[in-house]
């Protein structure tokens, strides 16, 4: 805060004695300094976090009347009243609640209104950020005369409503374009990106970064001065006078643009080509037009059941970040944690605990080398974020000290928590139990990073087997937001909790699932992925299956993942599918062949597709080679429809059939698990939500017609054909 006087009020309806102070118990108190600048104090009361309300129009125009009517107020300087946090966002609820587009379209404009009048005050408008300042909050900000922003770790600044299948409605898509240009504008609006202090003020998004110590004195001279320096870079270059200056050059970027958007959604969601068109509405023909599009847009996406989905998987991970492993269980705190294994996955996890969860993570590896490796993979990720000017060199120094190798077991004695990430061996990860109980304290949680073996058996030789836990990562594991949380019979409440509470703290999103092979994420996916195996065995090309895969919404095809997890992990955990849940997962015989010939995927530059010096840059070709090996003519006869469903209509049986066993806790946490663990088109709103919504009935009446063409694999489960007579829904 600056040195002027200051009028501090409590929550409560009241006006200060000297008259310095307007609340009337508002989400906007008024504090005026004796300078002539007053304080523009947003702060929701009763929330953590400052959102934006459909309540709070009336208290925006009552605050700008009292601006307006008093003559002292030279300059306004908008901050919060949140520790670390601008505006987060508008309330996701407003939307909820409107059960018609004509109601979205009306808080839209309420949105577009407010805003502008705020930019229209003839005093200087500067806001002073510090913290998230996302969606609704950055078109609030952007509102304002001006923007000064701290350089906190914590400041980011974005318009991620696209990740919502929405758009920015409150003047985002208009005012965006003249900070930033046209190109910028759209990369942000059309990937939900944020952006730290120095790259917004790099765009010209914000004008200066200050330390947040001096942040609201820098906002009160910019106000006082009423001249903000502009630091507009989007038409330095040719090329950009170009694009940005001329109508041929800008039909250039909105058709890049589409061109873009096209090849990733697929056709998929409608939100990104909605963006292009309220940009080049508000450039080419008028800010009033665009404002009137921009809102009319708003509203059809709202009542889309795109966003509809995207938005319960919005509302089901934020419910799900206030839930404990164990209910009324508190967890242990974590203050060290060991790493088994300096592979991929180990050099992940420790780097996930130590930058993420900010605990120090010891690896142990029986060689130096795997040490070295899992450092390296540390290194490469957080170099990149310093040569992206996302953070600086000393913070990435003091990220990298703490993770440290050890080749014996010296530093365990205290770790609270040790994930194993070692060879997928039963026997090798009884023996990483019982040598682990000898090294560590008795509260030590043992999580073991299998991806198919039960926990109950790797905790068979164990002295406390109450502290072993299944805690199950994706890979990459700095990229993959899901893992998978698997208590055995005896597993503690405790444990559970306290390894739920770590998972979250590395960033993750855990689910809690039941100790059977598979665990819930693998046993789903394995279906999916034989009938994707025999359908190409039955003469369907590579690429098609990929394709139509894609198209329909998956991130990669099942052939393409093949080779991106190892044809030969594929190949183990198989078998223990197969033994422990019966024929339907027995994996096509003739691909030994493929294991036999070495090709074990993209790590052995030999599988589906060819890779190294074989494939051509930037194009992903298939490896002919393998139709030769399996003997196959791959004319393909079925429809991309037919393939989409023979495969995805496996997965949803199984889903269902997890569910009905209480692998996964609800319908809730098995959409989540499929969304964020093997990338369920979200669009859909995981298994449970599609089967909702194709309906119980007629997924049972195709899967039964299947399962007497083509085998007992397709016969529906007990669940599903229940649901079908009873005609319930999992929602």
């Amino acid at each position: 805060m600056s040195d002027n006087k200051e009028v501090v009020t409590s929550e409560t309806s009241s006006v200060s004695t000297d008259d310095n102070v307007i609340n009337s118990n508002s989400a906007f108190t008024l504090v005026r300094q004796e300078n002539g600048i007053a304080h523009l104090v947003m702060d929701v009361v009763g929330d953590t976090m400052n959102t934006l309300k459909a309540e709070f129009t009336e208290q925006v125009a009552d605050v700008l009347a009292e601006i307006k009517a008093d003559a002292a107020i030279t300059g306004i300087v908008l901050c919060s009243g949140k520790q670390d946090s601008f505006v987060a966002g508008a309330d996701i609820n407003m939307i909820n609640n409107c059960q018609t587009k004509e109601e979205v379209v009306s808080l839209s404009r309420q949105g577009q209104m407010i805003f502008s009048q705020l930019e229209q005050l003839n005093i200087p408008v500067v806001a002073a950020i510090n913290g998230a300042c996302l969606g609704g909050g950055l078109e609030l900000a952007m509102a304002c005369h001006a923007r000064v922003c701290s350089d906190n770790v914590k400041t980011a600044l974005g318009v991620p409503e696209v990740q919502l299948g929405l758009l920015p409605g409150s003047g985002g898509t208009q005012r965006l374009p003249k900070l930033v240009g046209i190109q910028k504008a759209l990369d942000m609006m059309l990937t939900g990106k944020q952006l730290r202090a120095k790259q917004a003020l790099k765009l010209g998004l914000v004008d200066d970064v200050v330390p947040n110590s001096i942040l609201i004195e820098t906002a009160e001279k910019m106000a006082l001065s009423g001249k903000f320096k502009r630091t507009v870079k989007f038409k330095s270059s040719l090329i950009n006078k170009f694009l940005e200056g001329t109508s041929i050059g800008r039909g250039i970027v909105y058709k890049q643009a589409e061109k873009s958007v096209l090849s990733k959604i697929k056709g998929n969601y409608p939100s990104p080509m909605k963006i292009i068109h309220c940009v080049k509405t508000g450039v080419e023909e008028s800010a009033a037009k665009g404002y009137q599009v921009e809102a009319e847009h708003f509203g059809e996406l709202a009542m889309s059941p795109e966003s509809a989905q995207l938005r319960n998987i919005f509302f089901a991970t934020t419910e799900m970040k206030k839930e404990q492993g164990v209910e009324n269980v508190m967890p242990s705190k974590v203050l060290k944690a060991g790493v088994l294994g300096g592979g991929l996955m180990g050099g992940g996890i420790a780097f996930v605990t130590a930058t993420k969860a900010n605990i120090p993570a010891r690896i142990k590896d029986i060689g130096h080398e795997g040490i070295s490796h899992a450092l390296k993979y540390s290194y490469d990720l957080l170099n990149k974020k310093v040569k992206r000017r996302f953070m600086r060199k000393s913070e990435m120094q003091k990220q990298m000290s703490m993770i440290t190798g050890c080749t014996d077991y010296s530093g365990f004695k205290n770790v609270d928590i040790v994930v194993e990430a070692v060879f997928e061996n039963l026997e090798l990860k009884q023996n990483m139990v019982v040598e682990i109980e000898s090294k560590t304290k008795d509260s030590t949680i043992f999580a073991s990073n299998t991806s198919s073996l039960p926990i109950g058996k790797i905790a068979e030789k164990a002295a406390r087997p109450e502290n072993v836990i299944g805690l199950h990562y994706f890979s990459p594991v700095d990229k993959m937001p899901l893992v998978e949380i698997i208590p055995h019979a005896t597993t503690s409440d405790q444990t559970i909790s306290t390894t739920v509470a770590f998972a979250k703290k590395q960033g993750k999103t855990p689910i809690v699932v039941k100790d059977k092979a598979g665990f819930y994420v693998n046993r789903i996916l394995a279906p999916y992925m034989n009938e994707a195996a025999i359908l190409l065995l039955a003469g369907e090309p590579i690429d098609k299956l990929d394709k139509a895969l894609v198209d329909f919404g998956f991130p990669v095809g099942p052939m393409q993942l093949l080779d991106e997890v190892g044809i030969d992990v594929g190949a183990k955990i198989g078998p223990i599918l197969e033994a422990d849940l019966g024929e339907r997962f027995a994996a096509p015989p003739a691909f030994s062949k493929l294991l036999d010939d070495g090709r074990l995927g993209k790590k052995a530059n030999k599988g589906f597709y060819l890779y190294g010096k074989q494939a051509k840059k930037g194009k992903k070709q298939v490896d002919e080679g393998i139709y030769t090996l399996l003997n196959l003519n791959p004319a393909g006869s079925l429809s991309s429809n037919e393939i989409v469903k023979r495969c995805t209509y496996l997965m949803l049986n199984e889903a269902a059939r997890c569910l009905d066993e209480g692998i996964v806790r609800n319908a809730r946490d098995g959409d989540i698990g499929a969304i964020f663990g093997i990338g369920f088109p979200p669009f859909l709103g995981g298994p449970l939500r599609y089967i909702d919504n194709i309906g119980a009935q007629s997924l049972v009446a195709q899967l039964t017609q299947w399962s007497q063409q083509h085998g007992e694999r397709y016969a529906p489960c007990e669940a599903l054909i229940t649901m079908a007579e009873n005609g319930t829904s999992y929602y």
